[in-house]
């Protein structure tokens, strides 16, 4: 899986005009998924997210997580990520799991989130989305499991 995460002072997504995720201050993360992810890889990149130190302790160093700061998610999925750009003008997407498959883990790692931490909001399978944000920082990593 990929993680395109973004550390906001907040951020929303809205699909038709309606919001239907919205967070605080914490972490705006965009999912992709490729096709030989699973279960274990969702998990292991959700540990990763939710104790990935991008958060500034007193010292102003990046050594608080999601979890410490008490922050909100938010989690979109983005099966461009996964595409293949190393060639061309065009992205191919043969790299990207299929929209089953993708959907299926996003809801896993969802569900497995919101187990985890509670504070969780998403966007929405296969819809069209708008995604606003502050970024703060701007601080953005790429992490991929």
């Amino acid at each position: 899986m990929i993680a395109l995460l973004q550390r906001v002072s907040d951020a929303e997504v809205r699909v038709d005009g309606s919001t239907v995720g919205s967070i605080g201050a914490g972490l705006l993360v965009l999912l992709g998924v490729q096709p030989a992810d699973d279960e274990a890889a969702a998990l292991g990149l959700l540990t990763r997210l939710l104790q990935y130190r991008i958060f500034a302790d007193d010292a102003g160093k990046m050594n608080l997580n999601l979890l410490q700061v008490q922050g909100e998610l938010l989690l979109v999925p983005q099966f461009t990520l996964a595409a293949d750009t190393a060639k061309g003008l065009r992205p191919s997407f043969s790299t990207a799991a299929a929209p089953e498959q993708g959907r299926r883990l996003f809801e896993f790692l969802v569900q497995a989130a919101r187990e985890q931490h509670g504070k969780v909001q998403t966007g929405v399978f296969g819809a069209h989305m708008q995604v606003s944000l502050t970024n703060d920082g701007p601080v953005t990593f790429w992490l991929e499991s």
